[in-house]
């Protein structure tokens, strides 16, 4: 690992109430709270379940410049072998308040959020079925599928910004495709704290039906292996997407090629170095078949990038976070 930042932390966790003390961990491995299974270990971790102690605890690290990265269950990121300098926490705080208007804590499973939905009536997450990850996850890449993305529902976010808790809304966050500022800009420090959606009251039997195609092609085509989801972002260009020829028409249609048939035209499905590989379900999944480390994942996800390059003049963006001391 790089520059320790133990002594800077070790002297903040002393100032902290003691209520909170005995909640920081020093050193704690994030392969067990990673969805890749890579990583090392985090200097200081805090697990969050509370959400005014996260509130209060955030605020402090903001105040007093602790470099903190806030975790929701892991997926969508891979952690440097080194593991990461500073403060982690992992945010399992995990209230909702269904409706119309729901407000949901960025610890929520996105996935559980869906069902909670379903059995109130309400439509706007089928898209989320068996999606792994918390909303925050989800707030911060703007995840989506089948059409649906996750910034056409926010009303209002709660952040903590540079040691301040404020309500603001959806431009704050710059949504993009699978993007926003939270991923692109560390220099204006913030932490997602929760948010408040606008669903729609829908036909139970119509929402259900909605979603269990949507699973059944998931089941059916995503890998059960450990992974950190969708790794690539998809191209959406309709000039490239209709020149070509064996482009699924619904595809075509839409001016979108999909990260995995670039990957599975290029030959990538079975590509493996280490104990990661590419699915051979689905090309867009790097897995972990065992044993693999962080730069096993990267060095292969780099192979595939070359793939597409070398063929197509594309050059793919991750979807996947790098977390930790990575060169770049």
């Amino acid at each position: 690992m790089a520059t320790t930042h133990l002594p800077l932390l070790k002297q903040w966790i002393r100032s902290l109430p003691e209520r909170i003390q005995s909640d920081l961990k020093l050193n704690v491995p994030m392969y067990l709270h990673t969805t890749l299974r890579v990583g090392g270990p985090a200097e200081c971790f805090h697990r969050a379940t509370d959400r005014s102690k996260l509130v209060e605890i955030v605020k402090s690290a903001q105040d007093h410049e602790i470099p903190h990265i806030l975790l929701g269950d892991g997926s969508n990121v891979c952690v440097h072998d080194s593991g990461i300098r500073g403060l982690v926490i992992r945010n399992s705080c995990a209230s909702a308040e269904l409706g119309e208007t729901t407000r949901v804590d960025a610890g929520h499973s996105l996935s559980q959020l869906f069902l909670k939905s379903l059995h109130a009536g309400l439509t706007g997450l089928e898209w989320a079925v068996g999606i792994p990850g918390t909303v925050g996850g989800a707030l911060v890449s703007n995840a989506g599928a089948y059409g649906g993305n996750i910034c056409d529902l926010v009303e209002s976010i709660e952040v903590v910004e540079k040691g301040v808790f404020k309500i603001v809304g959806p431009d704050w966050m710059e949504f993009s495709y699978r993007d926003s500022r939270l991923r692109r800009d560390a220099t204006r420090p913030a932490c997602l704290i929760g948010a408040t959606l606008k669903l729609s009251s829908g036909c139970r039997a119509e929402i259900r039906r909605t979603a269990r195609d949507i699973q059944m092609q998931r089941i059916l085509k995503q890998p059960w292996e450990p992974s950190a989801g969708s790794f690539f972002k998809n191209i959406h260009d309709k000039q490239f997407a209709n020149e070509m020829p064996d482009l699924p028409a619904n595809l075509k249609s839409r001016g979108v090629v999909t990260s995995a048939f670039l990957l599975d035209r290029c030959g990538c499905k079975g590509l493996r170095i280490g104990g990661a590989a590419i699915s051979r379900r689905h090309a867009n999944f790097v897995v972990n078949c065992g044993g693999a480390t962080a730069a096993d994942i990267r060095s292969l996800a780099s192979q595939a990038r070359a793939r597409v390059q070398a063929r197509y003049g594309i050059d793919l963006s991750e979807e996947v976070l790098y977390l930790g001391d990575w060169p770049d």
